[in-house]
C-alpha cells in the first residue's frame, strides 16, 4: 500500500508541476504578498506599529501561511472536480488502490507545496521582514502544517458538492475567503457582532490563525490545546462527512 501511495504521489506532484498557474497560485502568490507588503511597510514592521494595521505588521506572517494553506484547499478543490468530470477519479478507483491512498495522495502533494512555500517565505523574510531571532520557526512551520491537514478536510467537503470542475474554484473562493475574513487575522473577533462570532467558532480557519498567531509570537503548542482539539475534532467531522458526500463520478 505504501509503495503505491508513494508512487501516486508522486505521479500526482509530476502532474501539478506541469500546470503553471496551479503552481504560481499555490506557491508563487503567497510569497509575493508577503514580499510586496514586507516592502511596503518596512521599517515599521513590528508589534505596536500604529500606523499600520496589525495583519500587515506583527501577523503578515500569519496572513502569508493562511494564503498558503487557503491556496492548498482551493487547489484540491479544483483538482478533485476535474478528475471527477473527466472520468479520472473513476479509473482510479477502478485499480487495487484503495480509496483512502487516492485520497491521501493528494494531500501528501499539498503538504509537499505548502512545506515548499513556507520555506521561500523564510528565505524571503530573511531579505524583506525583520524576524526576531527568537521566532519558533520549526514549531511554526509544524503548526502551519497541522493546520493546512485540518483545513484541506473541508477542501474534501466542498469538492463532495461542487457540481462541475467550472465551478469549483469560484464556489471555492466564495466559502473560503469570507471564512478567512471572519477568522480574527483582519478584525478581532470580539468586535465583531455576536451571530458573526458563533460563525466564526465554527470555522477551522479561526483556530488555526489563533494557533499560528500564538507559536509565532512566542506561546507555545500547550497554550493553545483548545485550538488544536477544536481542529482536529473539524478534521474528523470534515472527513465522515465528506466520506459519506464523496462522489467519484
Amino acid at each position: 500500500m505504501l509503495r503505491g501511495l508513494w508512487r501516486l504521489t508522486w505521479l500526482e506532484t509530476k502532474i501539478f508541476v506541469r500546470e503553471p498557474l496551479g503552481v504560481v497560485g499555490t506557491v508563487a502568490v503567497p510569497v509575493v504578498i508577503f514580499v510586496l507588503f514586507s516592502r511596503l511597510v518596512g521599517a515599521r514592521v513590528r508589534p505596536g506599529s500604529a500606523d499600520v494595521p496589525r495583519v500587515f505588521a506583527a501577523d503578515l506572517p500569519i496572513l502569508a501561511s493562511m494564503l498558503i494553506a487557503a491556496s492548498a484547499l482551493l487547489s484540491l478543490v479544483t483538482i478533485i472536480a476535474i478528475y471527477r468530470e473527466n472520468g479520472i477519479l473513476k479509473r482510479l478507483r477502478a485499480t487495487p488502490l484503495r480509496p483512502h491512498t487516492i485520497l491521501t495522495a493528494h494531500v501528501l502533494v499539498k503538504l509537499l507545496f505548502t512545506a515548499l512555500t513556507f520555506v521561500l517565505l523564510v528565505l524571503a523574510g530573511r531579505r524583506f521582514y525583520p524576524m526576531g531571532a527568537d521566532v519558533p520557526v520549526l514549531s511554526f512551520a509544524l503548526a502551519l502544517l497541522f493546520s493546512t491537514v485540518c483545513i484541506i478536510s473541508l477542501g474534501f467537503l466542498i469538492a463532495s458538492i461542487v457540481p462541475t470542475a467550472r465551478f469549483a474554484q469560484p464556489v471555492g473562493a466564495m466559502l473560503v475567503y469570507p471564512m478567512l475574513g471572519v477568522s480574527g487575522l483582519f478584525v478581532p473577533l470580539e468586535v465583531l457582532p455576536p451571530l458573526v462570532q458563533q460563525v466564526s467558532g465554527l470555522l477551522p480557519f479561526t483556530y488555526a490563525v489563533s494557533l499560528l498567531r500564538g507559536i509565532w509570537h512566542g506561546a507555545g503548542w500547550a497554550a493553545h490545546t483548545g485550538d488544536v482539539v477544536a481542529l482536529v475534532v473539524m478534521f474528523a467531522v470534515f472527513t465522515a462527512v465528506s466520506t459519506w458526500a464523496f462522489r467519484w463520478e
